[in-house]
């Protein structure tokens, strides 16, 4: 009788690979993908980890990065295919010559304690030729042809300035404070001439529209306050449930974009004036991140773009007037802000997580023409020159950056300035 015979023993093999959860930071990683905004702290600890499980602990090495350059080659090397392919053609048709931007920036200022803030809106340029930075507790204003630069001195200068933005008239600047205020200066007597309360929570962006403010709030709403009479407060917008981050109103001012933190695009009628309604004509949810960057088509009334923060990435095209989505591109990471082209119909964004860059789109094509970059940081702010050419840009690296965007000659446009100039020249703030 033959004895059993025995399975030979095997050594346990595992079905799948368990991560070591010991070495990363899961509630940071949560944080990273679902909030536009991440402490430096955080940040900065959560760099050094991926750095250091990347790269085994040295980061002086790059992932695809060539160590030398490929040996060149002899001088006597003819290539035959490419005198072949430079060979000329008869009737070969000229190809249509393409406009080339510049991708460097033409010029480059500091801006120490410039704020890394998504929700803010801290940079615009007027139409005399001004732009207006705010740096944490101050405004500096920087003379575009003269560069002299003026400090504006707030009465408490311990208050964070959180949104500013310029009236059609070049000369008024409307200041939003992180301590709930709207405060309204006179540049060239370098004067606070009003204060408007209204709001529970910091300002986090302005728009004006002829004597009409708009101020939106960490508390979500949207307050309309009249500059020219005393009981300046006279409608609150009730339409978010979050921060609202980016405030638009459209090239004749009949219609306001307001963009939230709660992923709201909100689309408000009015006429020249204070909202029709407290409820908005179109309430638009297809964003899933906050949105913050806004901009009207100066060649369509009712074209509006807006763009998404981190989790969404996209820019989207919509018609005013129906509610309908007319297009839209996934750019890659976080849209901060949009400029269309008073010129052509170009438009440019600029970029956070994780493309710390500028953006050049021709529409409606979406084809994207060129990409600038040179911020380290993410470029959360961005104004456009009063000829309509010049693009410039404020980012948490702390730096102001100029770049040639928009170099064809100016077209026939409508100018809002020249239709409410009239109006203007009346206004008397109290």
């Amino acid at each position: 009788m033959s004895s059993p015979q025995t399975t030979p023993s095997k050594t346990p093999q595992a079905d799948r690979f368990i991560p070591n959860r010991t070495a990363m930071d899961l509630d940071i990683s949560n944080f990273l993908v679902s909030k536009e905004n991440v402490p430096n702290e955080q940040r900065t600890e959560y760099s050094k980890n991926l750095a250091k499980q990347l790269f085994c602990g040295t980061t002086e090495s790059r992932i695809l990065a060539f160590k030398q350059k490929a040996p060149s080659q002899p001088a006597s090397h003819l290539n035959e295919l490419r005198l072949l392919h430079q060979q000329s053609k008869k009737g070969a048709r000229t190809p249509k010559p393409t406009r080339v931007i510049n991708p460097n920036a033409e010029k480059i200022l500091d801006a120490p304690e410039m704020v890394d803030d998504y929700y803010l809106n801290l940079l615009d340029w007027s139409c005399s030729n001004t732009i207006a930075v705010a740096l944490h507790t101050a405004v500096y204003l920087w003379n575009a042809a003269s560069g002299d630069v003026t400090r504006l001195t707030p009465e408490d200068e311990e208050v964070p300035i959180t949104s500013i933005n310029w009236a059609i008239d070049g000369n008024t600047l409307a200041i939003g404070t992180d301590d709930c205020v709207v405060q309204l200066w006179d540049c060239s007597r370098e004067k606070r001439v009003r204060t408007m309360r209204g709001h529970s929570a910091r300002v986090s962006c302005l728009a004006w529209n002829n004597h009409m403010l708009s101020s939106g709030s960490r508390d979500t709403s949207i307050n309309n306050h009249d500059a020219r009479i005393r009981d300046h407060h006279v409608q609150t917008l009730s339409g978010h449930t979050q921060e609202v981050c980016g405030l638009k109103y459209s090239g004749d001012g009949n219609q306001l974009a307001s963009g939230g933190n709660d992923n709201k695009l909100c689309i408000w009628d009015t006429v020249g004036g204070p909202v029709n309604s407290t409820a908005p004509r179109f309430e638009i949810t297809a964003h899933s991140a906050a949105v913050k960057a806004l901009g009207w088509a100066p060649f369509q009334s009712n074209l509006l773009a807006s763009g998404g923060g981190t989790q969404d990435r996209t820019i989207r095209f919509w018609n005013s007037t129906t509610g309908e989505c007319l297009n839209s591109i996934d750019a890659g990471s976080q849209v901060c802000s949009l400029l269309w082209s008073r010129h052509s119909r170009e438009l440019v964004t600029s970029h956070g997580f994780t493309d710390f860059q500028l953006s050049v789109w021709k529409y409606p094509s979406l084809v994207r023409i060129a990409d600038l970059k040179g911020h380290e940081s993410r470029v959360l702010y961005t104004a456009l020159s009063p000829d309509g050419k010049v693009v410039v840009s404020a980012a948490g690296d702390e730096t102001i950056r100029f770049w040639k965007v928009f170099d064809q000659e100016p077209k026939k446009l409508p100018s809002k300035k020249d239709e409410v100039a009239s109006s203007l020249r009346g206004i008397n703030i109290r």
